[in-house]
């Protein structure tokens, strides 16, 4: 039976006016370029460069980027992390970018600060802004342990104590000798803190919230997930302490000036304070240049009710990852033919408020094995991308581990189709979109062309080929007038065979079953 009082809740939130549409006021890419923004995480949980860093890998891949038409990249974490080899969401020192001798190292996992700022400036000459992943969640690594009082709470419902208060000891204090106060003189002790997974003197694992009478307990403007999602790992970050808010505004303009980075990707929210993040976005929009600054947060659920309060919250001055969509991708990739795909973009971000959604197939936590595993598999995997690539909705962000060799995920099959769909976005899939959801196991889409850049023609199936034979969709779809007599061919190598467009713009074109297939105007020489 449905929760009526649920039911009531999301009826009276759906009454509440939903803030302008974030991407419609943020930078994207090249201001004077008319061309389709595109983001890139370049990244995958594992990454490392054999002979190089990271940041100067990014650097050397600057210019084939931009020929794809990247014009935005998501980076890694740069912060400090609590191990040499960590990937900065074990968040130990957001001031050290890869400076200072801290944690038995200079250079991050990713490389210095130095090869950093350098990588950032070759990429935006190449009109390629750049993303800083804020982890500003927790830290990790402490320099020394803490003497205080604590309460264990239920890991179900954390509003619940489960025992008396205690005095624990907590590794919450954090000196930055390395950083000798240069940038920013705080030193976080416990205080700053509203709770740890650790009890030192008793070796004991547990979620324990700092009790004083200088904390408040849970911060109240979070996710009501368990009760409270405060606390998510590590050392939980107080976002009301006075000297935290200082700290953390000052870095997040800081960051910005120091690196060239245009803007975030904000890690955990549905585990912080939202004041304090919205506080945070705007402050670094008061910044000089940064006036439309991009900011995608990550809200990680499935279910988009979840998500809408958040998009209300915030004004429009952040993104979401459409973490639901990333889901259905999932799913119809595990159902194959049983998917109906006239469903695909149900109960979605994209569906509801597609200028608040930015588009994905997979990212570093949902590869197999990690935190979040909902791996889109390959038969699903191209067709996903043409969804978020070549129609007209959300802003797509296509996954580093998809696209280049590495030992966690790659398919060089999907690798070669992905770049192939990456030009196609770049140079055709604008204009008018129009939509024919031909059956369950097959739809397609066409995109018209403007004054300035090529249409397309889309079919995606899910339809079962288990015998081998060459049985194909036909489907009939108009590109509009000014198509009119075009030849239209595949972007995928291999394939042969045109499509003439009639006098109408009307065109019957084919896919294979279980396959995609997408036709632009075959190039005049």
């Amino acid at each position: 039976m449905v929760n009526i009082f649920e039911f009531l809740r999301e009826w009276i939130q759906d009454l509440q006016p939903y803030p302008s549409p974030a991407l419609a006021n943020m930078r994207r890419g090249p201001e004077e370029s008319s061309d389709n923004p595109l983001m890139l995480q370049f990244f995958t949980w594992e990454s490392r460069h054999p002979e190089m860093s990271w940041w100067k890998h990014f650097e050397t891949e600057v210019p084939t980027l931009a020929d794809l038409g990247v014009t935005q990249v998501w980076l890694p974490p740069p912060n400090k992390a609590m191990r040499k080899t960590g990937q900065g969401y074990d968040a130990y020192d957001l001031w050290d970018l890869g400076e200072f001798d801290q944690k038995g190292t200079i250079a991050t996992r990713w490389g210095t600060k130095e090869e950093l700022v350098h990588a950032i400036m070759v990429a935006k000459a190449h009109g390629i802004d750049v993303l800083i992943d804020a982890v500003l969640n927790h830290k990790l690594g402490a320099d020394r342990v803490e003497t205080f009082n604590a309460v264990t709470v239920d890991p179900n419902n954390r509003l619940k104590t489960s025992g008396p208060v205690q005095e624990i000891e907590g590794w919450t204090a954090f000196d930055f000798t390395g950083r000798a106060g240069k940038y920013s003189e705080l030193k976080w002790n416990f205080e700053h803190f509203t709770g740890v997974d650790w009890d030192n003197r008793t070796s004991k694992n547990d979620i324990y919230r700092i009790v004083s009478s200088k904390h408040k307990g849970w911060s109240q403007h979070v996710d009501k997930q368990f009760g409270n999602y405060d606390y998510l790992l590590g050392i939980d970050i107080d976002h009301r302490h006075p000297d935290v808010r200082k700290d953390m505004l000052a870095w997040g303009t800081w960051v910005l000036e120091t690196t060239g980075a245009m803007g975030f990707r904000l890690d955990a929210i549905k585990h912080m304070d939202r004041r304090f993040l919205l506080t945070f976005l705007k402050t670094a929009r008061q910044l000089p240049g940064r006036e439309n600054m991009f900011a995608v947060a990550e809200y990680w659920s499935a279910e988009l009710s979840k998500i809408k309060p958040y998009i209300r919250t915030f004004e429009g001055l952040v993104s979401f990852f459409d973490v639901p969509l990333h889901y259905n991708f999932h799913n119809a990739s595990k159902a194959g033919s049983k998917y109906d795909l006239r469903t695909i973009f149900n109960n979605t971000i994209t569906q509801i408020r597609p200028s608040d959604a930015v588009t994905f197939v997979d990212n570093h936590d949902t590869q197999i094995g990690q935190t979040l595993e909902s791996w889109v598999y390959s038969n699903f995997k191209l067709q996903a991308y043409a969804l978020i690539l070549l129609r007209k909705d959300g802003h797509p962000c296509a996954f580093y581990g998809d696209l280049y060799p590495n030992e966690e995920c790659y398919d060089a099959t999907v690798s070669e189709g992905l770049k192939a769909l990456l030009r196609a976005r770049k140079n055709s899939a604008y204009g008018t979109q129009r939509d024919y959801p031909h059956e369950k196991n097959c739809i397609g889409f066409v995109r018209e062309g403007d004054g300035s850049h090529a249409g397309c023609a889309v079919l995606v199936s899910n339809a079962d080929d288990a015998d081998g034979a060459s049985s194909e969709h036909n489907v009939r779809m108009n590109l509009g007038k000014g198509s009119a007599g075009k030849s239209y061919c595949s972007v995928f190598e291999g394939r042969t065979g045109n499509i003439d467009v009639d006098a109408d713009g009307w065109g019957v074109f084919s896919c294979p079953f279980g396959g995609l297939e997408v036709w632009v105007p075959v190039p005049t020489q």
